[in-house]
């Protein structure tokens, strides 16, 4: 699956060095807004880092988890708490009942394609790209991020993660880019 090849930071030029499975960790945090911004800043210093569901016996109240190579744990925390960033926990991966939950399910129906990422759904016709149905989430800009996204096509749609604010917005964005990796011409 995807989540297991992992890469540390490598300098300008060099190849990425895998991490192996059991060589990764997973930083939690109080709530989406906070893992947003430490994805975000992670990834803008070079960091190979996903964003995940947690695993069951991790479950915090936020619905997401940030996996990263364990054995760059003190770099990682001190570039995060820089940022006024630290997470409520790291947590190693120790054995198969603390694999996090992949985010995303594609469901091919013929003229139309699903993807699913976390409760998000978005559904495209699969000839003009054109956005045909958002659902799922119980986030308040759910309704606003249909309104704004549903009869455009892919290309002309806003970002989710551009106008959304919520879990569900950024849900729907790894949805939509998903949806773009799949719908590529």
């Amino acid at each position: 699956m995807a989540f297991f090849n992992f890469f540390k930071r490598s300098a300008p030029g060099q190849r990425p060095v895998e991490v192996r499975h059991e060589d990764r960790g997973f930083l939690v945090f109080e709530n989406t807004s906070e893992v947003i911004q430490a994805e975000n800043r992670l990834k803008k210093e070079g960091w190979h880092v996903q964003v995940m569901g947690p695993p069951p016996e991790i479950h915090s109240g936020c619905d997401l988890v940030i996996t990263f190579p364990l054995i760059e744990e003190l770099n990682i925390l001190r570039l995060l708490e820089q940022a006024d960033l630290t997470p409520l926990s790291v947590v190693p991966v120790t054995g198969p009942l603390l694999e996090p939950v992949g985010l995303f399910q594609v469901k091919d129906f013929g003229e139309h394609l699903m993807v699913r990422a976390a409760n998000m759904k978005l559904v495209v016709e699969k000839k003009s790209r054109r956005i045909v149905n958002i659902s799922g989430g119980g986030c308040p800009d759910v309704p606003y991020l249909a309104q704004e996204m549903v009869g455009r096509t892919l290309d002309d749609a806003p970002r989710p993660r551009a106008i959304g604010h919520t879990l569900c917005g950024y849900a729907l964005e790894l949805a939509f880019a998903e949806t773009l990796n799949q719908c590529a011409p």
